[in-house]
């Protein structure tokens, strides 16, 4: 069989596995969300914390609670590694710096799971399990429930009240993450990812010595990984370890476990909403972008000729003999395109065309499914943005939902969309203004200009993959980075959260023959343009400068 016919008989293995799943957990997240009942255990955790699960909560309320647990996270995880050295089940690793310290908990409390450092060198048992794969959880848990507040302020009216945010984040820890994380543990390990906690053990030979290898509860921590779309790796190689993902279908299960969640949440939106047409025209425009983003990566990746390409058998340096191509190339945008930054594959090894690619995933907002919850809100930001352009071409005051879209909702919308470049692009221009960063750089030109550019996209857009070759492990790096991405993941959830209060607030538009209709392929054509547009205004002329120059020049 071909590479190029692997990668498509993959692709479409894929398709058919999230069509099968897509109703089912759709409409199980609807329930869920929708439910005014308490799971038992759920009822011990709201006594455990002090929480009222049923009083409805307030834009600024349920922002409050968001802030304050997220704070609480990022101050207890950084303790937790400041005091590893004393730890028991250590495995001998000191306490981590206190600017590594900083930026390892910033990034697992904001979900990108951005890390300059090597797991398996630097982080204990304790640290793993009881400090990463917790917050693998509960930040993903975090980021589906402010998606949930948005869409009650679309289907709520005449009313302030979002919900409860510690029901709404308890509820999606116990009753969507962790049951699927169990069946998707088990599925990893049958196909041969480990899961023990066993120490530091010398194995095989390697250039004349042997080599250093520590166990780990890997499985159940790459599930929640890839699950919640956080993307931090218990190895340092990430989703190329054997370890974590040993073959070619542990591997499409893990891109499964990726997409899942993000595409079955427009079920839910519609469900919620009281349209599932609503709902199916999200999806269209998630899936259009992704297809094409997908193919378009097949093929650069596929394209490459000359002498080494041909000896190589491909551009395979930088990937996995036993995941081809194709599985890397699906796996790079897979991972881009959402908020999880797993590589299976060194993105830096692409091409200068596939560079470019996984950066504008990144640029478009990973909103194509997106992250757990951040996926749909950003596309429904962006969604609002289209009926605010619609609304100025015909000269009628917009309506999304039946939620008129005036000055206040617009700007809203509008300072979601200005946050994150103004991180990526101001961090990367100090990055090149000052000597030091700048020498951090492996490569020189353009492909070392798209390192430090892909950094502070990955970790301001909350990714958290990289594109190697920068030596991120500096305090400029750690400190900058880290402010990126606690301001990238919370400053949008306040603009996010302060829209869905102004909507549910309002008073239902009835449609009339002048109404847009959202749910037609029309304006799934109009919203694919808007994404595309917007972005490009945004980001081309620092692409142009990085990875369209590279591409150019090969």
């Amino acid at each position: 069989m071909s590479p190029v016919l692997a990668g498509a008989l993959q692709l479409l293995a894929l398709v058919v596995a999230l069509g099968l799943s897509y109703r089912p957990l759709g409409d199980h997240m609807a329930r869920v969300y929708s439910s005014d009942k308490h799971l038992r255990v759920e009822k011990w955790i709201y006594k455990g914390i002090g929480a009222d699960p049923n009083a409805e909560m307030r834009w600024p309320a349920y922002l409050r609670g968001v802030l304050a647990f997220s704070a609480v996270g990022v101050l207890f995880l950084y303790l937790l590694q400041r005091v590893q050295g004393s730890l028991p089940g250590s495995l001998g690793f000191s306490s981590i710096d206190p600017d590594q310290a900083f930026n390892t908990a910033a990034s697992f409390v904001a979900n990108t799971n951005w890390q300059s450092y090597y797991g398996e060198q630097a982080m204990g048992h304790v640290v793993q399990t009881g400090g990463l794969a917790v917050q693998n959880f509960v930040s993903a848990a975090v980021g589906i429930a402010v998606a949930v507040a948005l869409v009650r302020g679309f289907a709520r009216s005449r009313t302030g009240e979002l919900g409860n945010f510690w029901s709404d984040m308890v509820r999606g820890v116990v009753r969507v993450l962790l049951p699927i994380s169990v069946v998707g543990a088990l599925v990893l390990v049958a196909c041969g990812a480990i899961q023990n906690f066993a120490g530091i053990h010398e194995v095989g030979q390697f250039m004349g010595g042997t080599q250093q290898w520590n166990g780990g509860a890997v499985a159940s921590q790459e599930v929640i990984k890839e699950l919640g779309t956080n993307g931090g790796g218990y190895f340092n190689a990430n989703s190329a370890h054997p370890f974590e993902n040993p073959n070619g279908l542990s591997n499409l299960f893990e891109i499964f476990l990726i997409l899942v969640i993000p595409f079955a949440l427009t079920r839910t939106f519609g469900r919620m909403v009281g349209s599932l047409k609503q709902g199916y025209a999200i999806l269209a425009t998630m899936a259009t972008i992704w297809l094409v983003f997908t193919g378009l990566m097949l093929w650069t990746e596929f394209a490459g000729r000359g002498p080494a390409f041909d000896l190589a058998g491909g551009a395979m340096e930088g990937k996995e003999t036993r995941f081809g191509i194709g599985a890397s190339a699906i796996f790079s945008v897979a991972t881009t395109l959402t908020s999880t930054g797993a590589v299976n594959s060194f993105h830096s090894s692409n091409t200068g065309f596939g560079g470019g690619i996984n950066l504008l995933g990144m640029q478009l907002g990973e909103i194509a499914p997106g992250g757990v919850g951040s996926g749909l809100y950003g596309m429904l930001i962006m969604a609002i943005i289209a009926v605010f352009l619609a609304g100025l071409m015909v000269g009628r005051t917009p309506e999304y939902l039946g939620k008129k879209i005036g000055t206040r909702e617009i700007t809203f919308a509008a300072c979601y969309i200005l946050v994150t470049p103004a991180l990526v692009l101001g961090f990367t221009a100090a990055s090149f203004v000052l000597d030091t960063p700048a020498n951090s750089m492996t490569n020189s030109g353009a492909h070392g200009f798209s390192e430090i550019l892909y950094a502070y996209t990955s970790g301001a857009n909350n990714n958290g993959s990289a594109f190697a070759g920068l030596n991120a492990d500096t305090q400029w790096f750690n400190s900058t980075i880290g402010i990126a991405m606690l301001l990238g993941r919370f400053l949008p959830m306040v603009f996010v959260l302060a829209l869905a209060g102004s909507l549910a607030e309002q008073k239902p538009v009835p449609e009339t023959a002048g109404t847009l209709r959202t749910e037609k392929p029309l304006f799934t054509g109009l919203l694919v343009g808007t994404i595309m547009i917007i972005t490009g205004l945004t980001y081309f002329p620092a692409l142009a400068l990085g990875p369209l120059a590279e591409g150019l020049a090969a």
